[in-house]
């Protein structure tokens, strides 16, 4: 297991080139379809590949956690990934992919995991309204591979969404309300669970939005906006406050959507937020290179009000660390 991923600290190189690599992994013969299907995750978000060791089960847990393990003296929640997709099937859950992302460690148990593909973000398409509804959004992208077979994208955040306590509902009612009525924030994330927290923090903060679930999409809705602020001859910082974006999305990535921001001269002046379970300082200083003006970790409210209350305000930014 250790041959399959003893690259991934070099593969952060691929991020700004809207390229990514997925570790395929399925989760068994489905007893309803028949069907083995194929899932993917960011190998950004991985941090081993492991044989499932012994797991000790916990009380009060979600129907879909097993239990605990302990990884190097830390406890790690163990989640059932076929059982959380409700995919029916006898298929041993012989591997763990242990995961951390958004400041949090979860060992997911699947079938088998295959291989490491590097695909081009455009690949990625955005899921069909009847997989979505069929997956209760659980799938943020789909692609097709060259033996025909569809890989879908698991949207991992809504995984720890569901199955950690962190969404406080006390905590968006102590977001203090700005109360300006010309501040627009523009924001892209694919995942439903980032949205709905993103939509949250906005409403709590009587801020406008306009919402995409991509790159693609927030840069057709930015390229609209801008070609109306030089047809009515207004400044394009009084029809967009600021722009957030995640990191991973079909089509285009938040790297490549920062990109054509701050190359475009048309949107001087518009600051962008990076938005990312990706909180690793790599992540951080890629963002940097492609002129991201802030860096803000995901599933933590307060702090995404505080830094927005803050751009929006026009008070001093915080610079993002040289190393």
């Amino acid at each position: 297991m250790s041959d399959l991923l003893k690259s991934i600290d070099a593969r952060t190189k691929l991020a700004g080139t809207n390229k990514l690599e997925i570790l395929l992994f399925s989760l068994g013969v489905n007893a309803r379809t028949g069907r083995r299907e194929s899932f993917g995750i960011n190998v950004f978000k991985v941090r081993e590949v492991m044989r499932t060791p012994p797991i000790t089960s916990a009380p009060d847990m979600p129907a879909s956690v097993e239990g605990m393990v302990s990884l190097r003296g830390v406890l790690v929640p163990v989640v059932d990934l076929a059982k959380y997709a409700g995919v029916e099937t006898d298929s041993p859950r012989s591997i763990m992919i242990v995961t951390e992302y958004a400041g949090h460690t979860q060992g997911f148990l699947v079938e088998n995991v295959d291989t490491i593909l590097r695909l081009d973000w455009s690949q990625m398409k955005v899921p069909p309204d009847m997989l979505l509804a069929e997956m209760g959004g659980l799938v943020t992208a789909v692609t097709e591979l060259q033996d025909g077979r569809l890989v879908m994208m698991m949207d991992v955040e809504k995984v720890l969404s569901e199955t950690t306590n962190y969404d406080e509902e006390i905590v968006y009612r102590s977001i203090k309300p700005l109360n300006d009525p010309n501040l627009t924030v523009y924001f892209a994330d694919d995942s439903v669970v980032a949205r709905n927290q993103i939509t949250r923090t906005l409403e709590a903060m009587n801020v406008k939005y306009v919402g995409a679930m991509n790159g693609r999409e927030a840069w057709n809705e930015l390229e609209k906006v801008a070609a109306y602020a030089e047809t009515s001859g207004q400044e394009i910082t009084d029809l967009v406050s600021l722009v957030l974006t995640d990191v991973e999305m079909p089509e285009m990535d938040g790297y490549i959507l920062t990109k054509k921001i701050k190359s475009d001269p048309r949107f001087a002046g518009v600051p962008v937020i990076m938005h990312s379970s990706l909180s690793g300082m790599s992540n951080q200083q890629l963002g940097k290179s492609v002129g991201v003006d802030e860096y803000v970790p995901k599933f933590e409210a307060q702090k995404l009000s505080e830094t927005l209350t803050r751009r929006l305000l026009g008070s001093l930014p915080v610079v993002l660390p040289n190393t």
